[in-house]
């Protein structure tokens, strides 16, 4: 493994596809920003020497003119070209520097320790090898980060001027102006939750919510449920469903019954979707991602439930690929594992719908002029008024609940 890329939504590593040995790193671990197709680093096939590389730059073309510190050993890549993108690369590559000393940790966890000021030698790695990894880094700022004595300092500002000297220091206020006095420890954003926070900042002032909520009766869901799963090969292609698996094949089901719910908002016209493709919220270390269950109003039970599984494993392993998380027409959030009857969920743009869903419980009900006890799910609907009427989405959500209390008509 070469390196550790990190997207929006996932961290990847990439592997050499050649044999040799690495002879010099041209974009530092820890640089943020860095362009597709940018060389990252030279590799020295069998038997060729690293004098080779001197003064090249990635780009198959030497570089005009050497450094003053190429008289340094050639094994030292700090000082190469100016292709990292990174607003701190020095101190991202000091504890790399050291020989057969160095300091062995992912670009993640070093990111982290260069801002929050940490002193990689006084932090224990639990990886590979002794690899220094996030939970390392989060582990050392809980117990109080050991800051280096070697930070930058303002000092050579304040001679520039002493009107602009205050403004300088602004960017470490809000942490403390949040936290106080009170004991505390930051911890810096990781590239994921950066751009979930950006989104649904953006989908709460830009896209016009409304929510309209539905109970549905799930007692026949629960014995149909419980029916097949008793009747399940023991060995070979087995399936457990869950609630989970009935929820998104009704909801796949009652998009196609109610396609104009399967539409978003664009300034051109409106997205009317042709696929049913149903984007679930799977929560994993440092934020949520929503793999896809593509055309899931054409796959049975079973296999809804087989490719849910096997989706949430990749996305907590963060093994997920760009297609099995981006896009999708329609998207759901389930959070009735952990016993919350109903809540609004935020939607995930372009998409025009995402449907929020609650705890199933018993409750009183009146069936027939009589009181009566039933187990009921409360479900959501959060709408993007400018791509779904307030009608379409009330006709989508009485099509959800049919099709809920009529689990059998799932299976025709």
């Amino acid at each position: 493994m070469l390196a550790e890329i990190e997207t929006d939504k996932a961290t990847m590593e990439v592997e050499a596809v050649e044999e040799g040995k690495l002879g010099k790193i041209l974009v530092q671990a820890g640089a943020e920003g860095v362009k597709v197709n940018t060389p990252i680093a030279l590799i020295l096939e069998e038997g060729e020497s690293a004098s080779a590389l001197e003064g090249a730059n990635g780009k198959g073309v030497a570089a005009p003119a050497p450094p003053p510190a190429a008289a340094a050993p050639a094994a030292a890549p700090a000082p190469g070209p100016v292709s990292a993108p990174t607003p701190a690369p020095a101190a991202a590559a000091a504890p790399a520097a050291h020989g057969d000393d160095r300091i062995f940790v992912s670009p993640l966890a070093r990111r982290m320790a260069v801002q929050a000021g940490l002193d990689l030698a006084a932090v224990k790695g639990s990886g590979p090898n002794g690899r220094i990894v996030k939970a390392d880094v989060d582990a050392a700022l809980a117990r109080g980060p050991v800051v280096k004595p070697s930070a930058p300092t303002p000092t050579p500002a304040a001679p520039a001027g002493p009107a602009p000297a205050a403004p300088v220091q602004a960017p470490a206020a809000p942490a403390s102006a949040v936290a106080g006095a009170i004991p505390h420890h930051v911890v810096p954003h990781s590239t994921m939750r950066k751009v979930i926070a950006r989104r649904l900042t953006e989908s709460k002032q830009q896209v016009p919510h409304f929510y309209l909520t539905i109970d549905c009766e799930i007692d026949s869901l629960l014995k149909l449920r419980a029916d097949l799963n008793a009747k399940a090969p023991e060995k070979g292609d087995t399936f457990k469903l869950s609630v989970n698996d009935f929820v998104i094949r009704a909801a796949a089901l009652a998009l196609r019954k109610v396609p104009a719910a399967n539409a978003s908002w664009s300034d051109d016209g409106m997205v009317m979707y042709d696929a049913v493709d149903i984007s679930v919220a799977v929560a994993i270390p440092g934020g949520l991602i929503t793999p896809i269950i593509k055309s899931a109003d054409h796959k049975g039970l079973a296999q809804v439930s087989n490719e849910m599984k096997t989706l949430a494993a990749k996305a907590r392993d963060n093994k997920l690929k760009p297609e099995e998380f981006q896009g999708g027409t329609f998207s759901i959030s389930n959070l009735g594992m952990f016993g919350i009857k109903d809540f609004a969920a935020v939607i995930n743009p372009p998409q025009g719908c995402i449907l929020a869903v609650g705890a199933g419980e018993q409750r009183p009900v009146v069936k027939n002029g009589a009181l009566a006890i039933a187990t009921v799910m409360s479900c959501t609907l959060s709408v993007d008024h400018r791509a779904v009427d307030g009608a379409v989405g009330a006709e989508y959500l009485a099509a959800f609940r049919a099709l809920v209390e009529a689990p059998l008509s799932m299976m025709l």
